[in-house]
């Protein structure tokens, strides 16, 4: 019997969620499996994944075989570094101790990494909503500029009207207001 690390799906249309699982290859996808090793959600960025990093490495050390997808996802958490660091204790390349710091300093490389991701998204979002208050707010500022002149300017042309009958302010403008 040929054992595959898959990807088990569930969720709604449109909204996938996966269970990464050890089935029989034979088996349907959504099929029976034989154990559930991790979830899987695409849905967020970055994608969540929670895997039991030391089970998929005993399932691979028992020869599970892993699907792309579902090697990808193992490679992104580590299990297959684990694995990696696993054979080279077993071949006597590594001590345990050596390997452990090796997976721990990785591991937390990864995490500085992810939270950098993280913090960068959450920067661009907040940026972008910036940028999308400072054009509302020009666009409200350009409205209102824009209705706000035209009450002046009759205000203004009264005025003028007014102020020229009153008192004309050069001679020239005395001579053209008696011909008229």
């Amino acid at each position: 019997m040929s054992v595959k690390i898959r990807l088990q799906r569930h969720g709604k249309k449109g909204k996938p969620f996966y269970w990464i699982v050890a089935a029989d290859a034979r088996a349907k996808r959504d099929g029976k499996y034989l154990e559930k090793i991790g979830t899987y959600n695409p849905n967020v960025n970055p994608a969540i994944i929670d895997l039991d990093v030391d089970l998929a490495v005993s399932w691979l050390q028992n020869g599970a075989q892993p699907t792309d997808t579902a090697k990808n996802l193992l490679s992104y958490k580590g299990a297959m570094l684990k694995n990696h660091l696993v054979g080279g204790i077993r071949k006597g390349a590594l001590t345990q101790e050596q390997a452990d710091a090796k997976f721990a300093a990785w591991v937390e490389a990864k995490a500085t990494k992810i939270s950098d991701k993280e913090a960068g998204l959450s920067q661009a979002q907040s940026d972008a909503k910036a940028a999308a208050f400072a054009a509302e707010k020009a666009v409200n500022e350009a409205r209102i500029e824009a209705a706000k002149p035209v009450v002046e300017e009759v205000v203004e042309a009264a005025a003028e009207t007014e102020a020229e009958e009153v008192a004309p302010d050069t001679i020239d403008e005395a001579q053209a207001k008696s011909a008229e």
